[in-house]
């Protein structure tokens, strides 16, 4: 069996001419009008630019027959669900700056403003002494619409400041767009099962 022994030459020659093959090939074809050329079309790939994650409301609750809404905080994305599945929405978010700004788990709308008021947490004026309460308009943080949880100081609200959406930027809170929270502001009654994941 013939051995064939490759230069160092020879190698950089043929990965050298690979990179020309595409060209070459083009080439034939100069004489021929572009709208009659074969497209040159990427292989079709399945990739979600956005990187939300898809999660099913069955894996996480017991019970169906309350509006239900999945904060995922990694993907940065606000899950919503009619009674019963009946309809599904889902919003981009702003999440918590850092893991220990949150909590996870279970929990539920317990009231709902149009107009809140915000008032920086203790932690939040230790962290920025510039800090103050707000009353309703374009400078509060909560923006025009907020559904407050059981937990305290833990609410879904709009947010005036829109480079904040898709981002770890909340002190705690998740933020929608104020279009977004409007909306789901008149979908989701008192009472709503939230989970943050």
């Amino acid at each position: 069996m013939a051995r064939i022994i490759l230069s160092r030459r020879a190698a950089l020659a043929a990965g050298a001419a690979s990179l020309f093959t595409p060209a070459l090939a083009r080439a034939g074809t100069q004489d021929i009008p572009m709208a009659d050329q074969p497209a040159i079309v990427a292989p079709q790939m399945r990739a979600n630019i956005s990187s939300f994650r898809e999660i099913d409301w069955r894996d996480h609750f017991d019970r169906l027959d309350r509006v239900t809404l999945i904060a995922d905080t990694v993907s940065k994305a606000l899950h919503y669900w009619a009674v019963d599945g009946a309809d599904y929405r889902l919003y981009p978010t702003s999440v918590p700056k850092s893991p220990e700004l949150t909590k996870t788990g279970y929990t539920e709308i317990v009231r709902k403003k149009i107009g809140p008021s915000w008032t920086p947490t203790a932690s939040m004026i230790a962290a920025d002494p510039s800090l103050h309460a707000m009353p309703p308009g374009p400078d509060n943080p909560l923006g025009t619409h907020a559904m407050y949880l059981s937990w305290p100081a833990y609410i879904i609200h709009g947010t005036h400041d829109t480079r904040k959406i898709g981002r770890k930027s909340s002190s705690g809170c998740i933020g929608l767009f104020n279009e977004q929270i409007e909306e789901l502001y008149g979908l989701c009654p008192i009472g709503t099962q939230v989970k943050l994941i």
